[in-house]
């Protein structure tokens, strides 16, 4: 008869005890699960919808600006492409043109920086890489607001060599922050690549900064060879942000 409440006193404490453990243990897994679960095993989230929209502008916009640039550095009188630059041509009657192809690729090449940001949560450098390439996005903008110096014989009636403008310098400093910019992101970027396993796409975010960088060095010597660097380098952010586009979809 004295057996019975011994069990049922030691049987109750340890149920009660146990119970608690257990129901704290199982709750904390599945609060942790929930961010975890949204990631892949290399700990990137494949883009969602926006994120594939904010993308195509980075997709698109490098790619608009030199198009709209070759096309009027190819009707514009007094223009040449082998002794001016593709931000002289904001000058003259129809530098309207040209100034708003700037503003148009800062705002597409800054919705790109939005949607890396979103494609890249989680990822190595998926804090930097949208920070950067904001930069360079902005860059686009400053260009626009402060346009370059004539000379070189454009306008028509430009002299050869310009005189240096507060806008000019501010121009040229944009420009140089902004391609900088560039240049962080195409090897922040090797990074996520070579966590993702594409090594020739890894590859490319390496070299692509040496061509920008050598184009960018020889322009003292060529104007062609600082358009040539600049265009490597807006078509390869194109194709790299294409490419993480693209990650994880089916």
């Amino acid at each position: 008869m004295t057996t019975t409440p011994a069990s049922a006193m030691t049987t109750t404490p340890v149920t009660a005890a146990t119970a608690t453990p257990v129901t704290a243990a199982t709750r904390t897994p599945v609060a942790a699960a929930g961010p975890v679960a949204s990631l892949s095993p290399l700990g990137v989230r494949p883009p969602d919808r926006a994120a594939r929209r904010l993308l195509l502008g980075g997709v698109v916009g490098g790619p608009l600006f030199l198009v709209v640039g070759l096309v009027q550095g190819l009707t514009r009188d007094g223009f040449s492409f082998t002794r001016n630059a593709i931000s002289q041509l904001a000058l003259g009657e129809a530098g309207w043109i040209q100034t708003v192809n700037f503003l148009l690729a800062a705002v597409l090449l800054g919705a790109g920086a939005l949607g890396l940001r979103r494609a890249l949560y989680g990822a190595p450098g998926g804090t930097w890489v949208p920070v950067s390439a904001g930069v360079f996005g902005a860059s686009f903008a400053a260009a626009a607001v402060f346009p370059a110096d004539a000379g070189a014989g454009f306008p028509a009636g430009a002299p050869e060599t310009p005189a240096l403008s507060t806008s000019g310098a501010v121009h040229m400093l944009g420009g140089m922050i902004g391609y900088l910019a560039l240049c962080a992101v195409f090897l922040l970027l090797a990074r996520v690549f070579t966590a993702r396993g594409d090594r020739a796409w890894a590859l490319g975010s390496r070299l692509a900064p040496v061509a920008v960088l050598a184009g960018f060095a020889a322009s003292a010597a060529t104007v062609t060879a600082f358009t040539a660097g600049a265009a490597v380098g807006l078509c390869w952010l194109s194709a790299a942000t294409a490419r993480l586009r693209a990650t994880g979809l089916g």
